[in-house]
């Protein structure tokens, strides 16, 4: 696009004047090797039409993991001012608080040693993957949505190092339609398909001794990162959403570019209940990665031993497909974030106590094969991008561009020959998922570090990966 200007080392913008419908800026962080990728779809297109949104400040906002999604890019964040700005499904996307959670053990690789196969294999059996798949685990539905993970946890530090403590506040039950129930309600403690994961993987080197001591991790630890969503409730609850707000658009006079941008003033009825199921269904998520964690942690036990259980902590949990109340510049605004990490500072009040001093955890994956990072959030990210980094490599190609790259089994070969045990439930959806079809991790943590967005705590590599 020629109306992108370079307005620094990693940050590039389009003017609100480069077109007539635009109210804000589209930003992007970025850098010359990542913008090349960025280029090949029609994300930055996507950004301008989010500026476009009634209510929204400063400017759409988008992280160097940018790709194309619905309505709004992957990777992109949007805040509207309250009470007249608007909420926006697609803002928050179909998987609502998908996200990624971070278990670290007390034993290092060497320690796993031949046992790592086994404890890859335990996983896989305990954690059901694939799309629409069911655990059998039967819960009070209704305490799930309304309380989130506290439901599921066996630990009081698992709620405590969890994003909003695993529950946010507003959610309604009630707004979260019959269909949505009964696609979720037995899927508490499963994976999913696509990009979700159950990644084990070693501590390959430390950046930052002080965070890293207060994450509880060190070299050559053993560590296990979940990233999981809302599974078949979350989608129907955006589903349901999208539609009721596609309805209403002329009713409060609003003209998008593109009807996926569909949303309402969120001080509306439609509004309202948009937030209060998106909460539920955000509930739900932590309550999935939480019981998630549980079914690890006796994988961890089966094979390692009660002592191995009982030490395996977790270090955080963080949504990356939310929309949040969040003060920022002594404004009330509504943060989306679609593929995009909170990362506050230390001293912030979101966080727990025992991180108050280093910054809020986030992780950002690779893809299988690569790395994935540990970083803590800076003081950066509130000045420049409503508190969010990345979250992710994210996609260079397509599902159907990587399939006709590489078959699943030819993969599954190629990793295994690198020392990573896999176990999948579709050669084809491993295939989807090769490292190839996404941007270089390095590159994009590089952006984020050098924008003050967030710093590097920790380099993960994998040594075991569980895929739908």
């Amino acid at each position: 696009m020629s109306e992108l200007r370079r307005i620094d080392e990693t940050t590039y913008e389009i003017s609100a004047e480069a077109r007539s419908d635009m109210r804000v800026p589209a930003r992007l962080f970025a850098d010359e090797e990542i913008l090349a990728a960025i280029r090949l779809d029609h994300s930055l297109e996507q950004l301008q039409n989010v500026a476009t949104l009634p209510g929204i400040v400063d400017a759409a906002i988008a992280m160097p993991d940018i790709h194309q999604g619905y309505g709004f890019p992957v990777g992109g964040l949007a805040a509207t001012e309250l009470p007249d700005g608007v909420v926006s499904p697609g803002g928050v996307g179909y998987d609502i608080n998908c996200g990624v959670r971070l278990l670290a053990l007390p034993v290092g690789v060497e320690e796993l040693g031949e046992r790592r196969e086994a404890f890859v294999h335990a996983i896989s059996r305990s954690v059901p993957a694939g799309a629409g798949k069911e655990s059998g685990k039967r819960v009070d539905l209704e305490a799930v949505l309304r309380d989130g993970g506290r439901v599921v946890a066996d630990r009081a530090e698992d709620v405590e190092r969890t994003e909003s403590q695993g529950r946010l506040e507003g959610a309604d039950p009630a707004s979260v339609s019959e269909r949505a129930r009964q696609r979720g309600a037995a899927q508490l403690g499963t994976m999913g398909s696509g990009n979700h994961f159950v990644e084990v993987q070693r501590v390959d080197e430390i950046f930052d001794p002080a965070a890293a001591d207060a994450y509880g991790l060190q070299t050559g630890q053993v560590t296990v990162l979940v990233h999981s969503g809302s599974r078949g409730l979350g989608h129907q609850v955006c589903s349901d959403y999208v539609k009721t707000m596609d309805s209403v658009l002329a009713r409060y006079g609003i003209s998008l570019p593109d009807r996926q941008l569909s949303c309402a003033p969120a001080s509306s009825p439609e509004g309202r209940a948009y937030l209060a199921a998106m909460a539920a269904a955000a509930n739900f998520a932590w309550a999935n990665r939480q019981e998630i964690a549980n079914r690890v942690r006796r994988a961890v036990a089966r094979v390692l031993g009660g002592e191995a259980e009982s030490g395996t902590h977790q270090v955080y949990d963080v949504a990356h497909n939310v929309a949040k109340i969040e003060v920022h510049g002594g404004r009330e605004v509504l943060v989306h974030r679609k593929g995009a990490t909170r990362a506050f500072p230390a001293g912030s009040d979101e966080i727990p106590v025992a991180y108050s001093e280093v910054g809020q955890p986030v992780f950002i994956p690779g893809s299988m094969g690569t790395a994935s990072y540990v970083l803590a959030g800076e003081r950066g990210s509130m000045e420049r991008s409503f508190g969010t980094t990345c979250h992710g490599a994210g996609r260079r190609l397509s599902r159907t561009a990587a399939r006709k790259e590489v078959h699943g089994a030819d993969l599954r070969r190629q990793l295994e020959q690198q020392g990573i045990v896999v176990r999948t439930a579709s050669n084809k959806g491993l295939a989807e998922e090769a490292p190839f079809a996404y941007k270089d991790v390095e590159a994009v943590v590089g952006v984020v570090a050098r924008a003050g967005l967030a710093r590097r705590v920790a380099r993960l590599v994998p040594i075991g990966v569980v895929k739908g």
